[in-house]
């Protein structure tokens, strides 16, 4: 028997997650898939080490979908945006520059979450709406697409007919595949190894990305562990470097990461396994297809670099929710998904030419080219205007 169903969304991760409890706050009917169970603690199998900072503009989204009063209590806020280049000949800082968010606002840039955690609290969240139906263990197989509704298969032979199908499904999306749209991806040769640690010295809500070569080293605060400050970390480094690194014995490792830190918080102490994630660029040929949208990594990856990639997601999702909102009766209507891509897709390769651009900045092993990435964070941070232009654009407002 065929079920019916305003909108399925295809993708059980933090944004696949967030769009359901939107989605079903807002009174529409919602099934989400995913083929695997989402890990709901730190220490279960495939539990995502790695954070996500909630920036402004997306916390009316979250509100919206009934999750910011179960994640604030849980988050450590972003007051201050430090950037140290240690690009010199050891690596120790040479030049520190604050980005405070009181110079445009009297709230944080935003609030630091672990994704595990994250999880946790939005399965919880799709327990109390009655016309959300979660199946964690089936996936989204094929599709078929109609004037009037888009007939999915899911993994387990069962059939869906859905007015709106959300593609949420990650880099290398079903949804996307389905709709034969291409993608335009861009490899860096990096990884990244996302860890949490402790340390003697606060954080005092300052995120803090260290630059040297191979990429970024960011320590973002978290709320205290066993009573000490405690941040989590990703540090991006070519593939062999982050496969050296993460062979080192924990003693080892944590001489190596706090040298890597610039000793900024003091000695780091390793209190979760490392993670380790692939580094790409990617961005969809399009957004959108006959009654299917797509969102988050089905439409665009960026490294993890200024907090962009998740609450690019929410932007998305901000933005559908709008468009739906306007044509309630029929969510799948091309007025929602071509008006959607047109909205996202421009600002969306806008962000991801920006984030590839700063990434390869970030790479730089060359001294001269080190030397006048120091020079130009300099010029940009010592102009207020413009200072405050970049946190902005950062924030995505105006």
């Amino acid at each position: 028997m065929r079920e019916t169903t305003d909108i399925l969304i295809s993708g059980g991760g933090v944004a696949g997650l967030t769009a359901a409890a939107a989605f079903g706050s807002a009174g529409f009917r919602v099934i989400l898939v995913d083929p695997t169970p989402p890990a709901t603690t730190a220490d279960a199998d495939g539990a995502d080490l790695r954070t996500t900072a909630f920036l402004q503009p997306s916390i009316p989204v979250l509100d919206g979908a009934g999750l910011w009063s179960r994640l604030l209590p849980h988050a450590a806020p972003l007051q201050i945006m430090r950037i140290i280049d240690a690009g010199g000949a050891e690596p120790v800082a040479r030049l520190v520059k604050d980005f405070d968010a009181s110079e445009i606002s009297d709230a944080p840039f935003g609030w630091n979450l672990p994704n595990w955690l994250l999880r946790r609290e939005m399965v919880a969240r799709l327990a109390e709406l009655p016309d959300v139906s979660f199946r964690p263990g089936v996936g989204f197989a094929r599709m078929l697409v109609r004037e009037a509704e888009a007939l999915v298969t899911l993994t387990d032979g069962s059939q869906i007919s859905a007015r709106l199908v959300i593609g949420a499904d990650g880099r290398a999306s079903p949804v996307r595949e389905a709709l034969g749209i291409g993608v335009k991806t861009t490899r860096y040769g990096q990884k990244a190894l996302a860890f949490s640690v402790s340390h003697n010295l606060p954080h005092g809500n300052v995120s803090t990305e260290v630059h040297r070569s191979g990429g970024p080293f960011t320590l973002v605060p978290l709320p205290d562990r066993g009573g000490k400050p405690a941040s989590a970390v990703v540090w991006m480094e070519t593939g062999p470097e982050v496969a050296r690194l993460a062979a080192l014995t924990v003693p080892e490792f944590e001489a190596e990461m706090t040298a890597r830190s610039s000793g900024v918080l003091g000695p780091l102490s390793l209190i979760t396994r490392r993670s380790v994630w692939p580094i790409i660029s990617q961005i969809a040929d399009r957004m959108s297809g006959t009654r299917t949208v797509l969102m988050a990594e089905a439409a665009h990856v960026v490294p993890p670099i200024g907090a962009q990639g998740l609450n690019m997601s929410l932007a998305d999702l901000a933005c559908l929710l709008s468009l739906v909102d306007n044509h309630r009766a029929d969510p799948g209507a091309p007025a929602v998904t071509e008006t959607y891509h047109r909205q996202r897709h421009l600002e969306a390769q806008a962000r991801v030419t920006g984030i590839d651009l700063l990434n390869r900045a970030s790479m730089a092993g060359s001294p001269a080219i080190r030397d006048l990435r120091a020079k130009a964070l300099d010029a940009l941070y010592g102009s207020r205007p413009v200072r405050q232009v970049l946190m902005r654009t950062g924030l995505g407002v105006r």
